[in-house]
């Protein structure tokens, strides 16, 4: 078939558990319009964020309890918003690692209280405090804002806590910004953190991997992104390793964790990205789950909390012993 836009999702496959069939058969829930094509029309634009960004609110809404046994707080640095997350049972001093955890959304997607709900959803689940960045998108914020709201963040957090005290991660769009914060602030002189967790990241935004073409279709969330990619870019090169950075030198990067799914669209940016990582003698894991595709199976099915343990043993494995 050539016409990928036409191509027939097939059906769940029997080798997952019933939960996951259920959400794989199930009309996407992020389905709607297609983004604009023109980065110069920035009412479209504007009109497309919210309205997806409203589908993302009532779809974590129904995911994410409102009273999750934590504590919430915000604070700003150079205008940029983060908010915090402590779990119950941890204390808030500075011995308490930290995790910079920066959130998915296409690059354009997933700020303010958005990216408060996402924060929360795994807050309670990892041993540490949990610092959403909300950093500022496009069209309003292009290229490079977001990459610096992330790397300022990043800074003030170590005038708080030792590197090997920091764990950063991302999904997506998130899965870009680590590796790229990483990237420069290497640059920069400063110090890795302990460890990197990226979950189905975005780290090729010329999108030249295989299953960019071959899983068209078959991902049930995602669909290639040529056109957001090119309104976040703002004119640099899509290549440029703090755009993509599945083209960074990364070597000196720490123990990293990654994710993707048989189904998912990015799982040449992960399996690529894995293999970068070897070359350049990083210690890396590569977690590839049956027929998953982009973001896992909304959260709660066996797969999905297997996906939340591994990450879990992850961060265990490197955690600075108290």
């Amino acid at each position: 078939m050539t016409d990928l836009e036409a191509r027939v999702r097939p059906p769940a496959p029997s080798s997952v558990s019933p939960q996951a069939r259920t959400y794989l058969d199930a009309p996407s829930q992020f389905a709607g319009d297609p983004a604009p094509t023109d980065p110069r029309d920035i009412p479209a634009w504007e009109d497309f964020i919210a309205s997806r960004d409203s589908v993302l609110a009532e779809v974590l809404g129904r995911r994410v309890p409102a009273d999750l046994p934590l504590t919430e707080s915000s604070f700003r640095i150079d205008g940029v918003t983060t908010y915090t997350f402590v779990p119950a049972h941890l204390e808030a001093g500075s011995g308490t690692p930290v995790f910079l955890d920066i959130h998915g959304g296409g690059l354009v997607l997933g700020g303010g209280d958005v990216c408060r709900v996402m924060g929360r959803t795994s807050a309670t689940i990892r041993p540490m405090i949990t610092w959403s960045v909300d950093y500022r998108m496009p069209p309003t914020h292009p290229y490079p804002t977001a990459l610096d709201d992330c790397v300022a963040v990043y800074a003030r957090l170590l005038d708080e806590r030792q590197p090997q005290d920091i764990f950063v991660g991302g999904s997506s769009a998130g899965g870009n910004l680590a590796p790229a914060l990483l990237l420069k602030a290497k640059d920069e002189g400063l110090p890795m953190p302990a460890g990197l967790v990226l979950l189905t990241p975005e780290v090729d935004l010329t999108e030249s991997g295989d299953t960019f073409r071959t899983l068209n279709g078959i991902d049930n969330v995602l669909q290639p992104l040529a056109s957001t990619n090119l309104l976040y870019a703002n004119g640099a090169d899509l290549a440029d390793p703090y755009l993509s950075p599945l083209f960074g030198d990364l070597t000196g990067f720490p123990p990293t964790f990654l994710q993707s799914g048989t189904r998912d669209l990015f799982l040449s940016n992960t399996v690529r990205m894995h293999r970068r990582l070897l070359a350049a003698g990083v210690e890396a894991e590569l977690h590839v789950f049956e027929a998953m595709p982009h973001g896992g199976f909304g959260g709660d099915t066996p797969e999905d909390r297997d996906l939340m343990q591994s990450v879990l043993r992850f961060l265990d494995k490197y955690r600075r012993s108290s």
